[in-house]
């Protein structure tokens, strides 16, 4: 009887294990032991050739560029994208009609394909027709060739990330504010709480737990920019939007080193791991699930 209810506990447990180690557990330690090799497609034979995928990618220049391009193009996309969600989630919320037409608008950017907002948005920064330089010309402003330029091509790319995540973002924030107490939004409102105070005691204790969530998954999303840079830049011009991700597209199929790529995948899913780390442990401070 004992060993049938043992029998039953191992099928209930490991059947939720299975396809974690199936699909997540396995492709991880196949991937670390391709790192170490020196597979290009090209050659049958694989052989080993210890760390020196990593100490190569990690003394390359590319890399350090990518990583640079990687950290910049992440700070300037998740924290306006954070802040521009909240503060929208937050004018919805202070309103009576029309918020589920609202939170429909600006929620489609995220549920349409990255590759056909990319296109778009290559349209509208096109430096002779595109709409931005047809309003910065009316403006009598520099009209800059945005996706040409190793100045511009990058914060083109930043600003269609913001335009895309808002929506996410406000979706999320919606659903928290309105899990506040009605009560406690009375006694502001009798009391005559000043918005910055209300915002500071009420508002951010209250959606700390979700803008913890945010910015774990923004920051994810963030290092898995692929899509709007291939359509839009191609990791150009010079470079400067290549990010690690795109670097470890070039390595894997246009010089076909699978052992580098893989080695790079490797790293940034250790960089994902320990940025991921940190914020959990920094959360204590100022995350209320209260």
């Amino acid at each position: 009887m004992r060993k049938n209810n043992y029998l039953l506990a191992f099928f209930y447990v490991g059947l939720p294990i299975l396809p974690l180690l199936i699909f997540w557990f396995i492709p991880l330690v196949v991937s670390v032991w391709l790192s170490t090799t020196d597979w290009d497609y090209i050659n049958p034979v694989i052989q080993s050739v210890g760390v020196e995928n990593y100490t190569t990618i990690l003394g390359s220049s590319e890399f350090r560029a990518a990583f640079g391009n990687t950290i910049f193009f992440t700070l300037w996309t998740v924290i306006p994208t954070l802040i521009l969600g909240f503060f929208t989630a937050l004018l919805i919320h202070s309103i009576s009609k029309g918020k589920t037409l609202f939170k429909t608008l600006l929620f489609s950017p995220w549920v349409t394909p990255t590759v056909a907002i990319s296109i778009v948005w290559s349209w509208i920064f096109e430096p002779k027709v595109g709409v931005i330089n047809q309003i910065l010309g009316f403006l009598h402003l520099p009209q800059p060739s945005w996706l040409q330029s190793s100045n511009f091509a990058m914060w083109a790319i930043i600003i269609v990330t913001i335009w895309k995540g808002i929506g996410w973002c406000m979706i999320f924030y919606c659903d928290a504010l309105q899990k506040i107490p009605s009560e406690i939004e009375e006694v502001c409102e009798i009391e005559g709480v000043s918005y910055w105070k209300k915002m500071k005691r009420v508002y951010f204790p209250y959606v700390s737990p979700t803008t913890l969530f945010l910015i774990v998954t923004s920051i994810i999303s963030s290092l898995q920019a692929y899509d709007q840079i291939q359509v839009m830049t191609q990791g150009g011009p010079s470079g400067s939007t290549r990010t690690l991700l795109y670097y470890y597209y070039q390595l894997a199929f246009e010089q076909f080193n699978m052992g580098q790529a893989t080695a790079l995948a490797v790293l940034l899913i250790f960089i994902t791991a320990l940025i991921s780390l940190a914020q959990f442990l920094l959360s204590k401070y100022w995350v209320h699930y209260n």
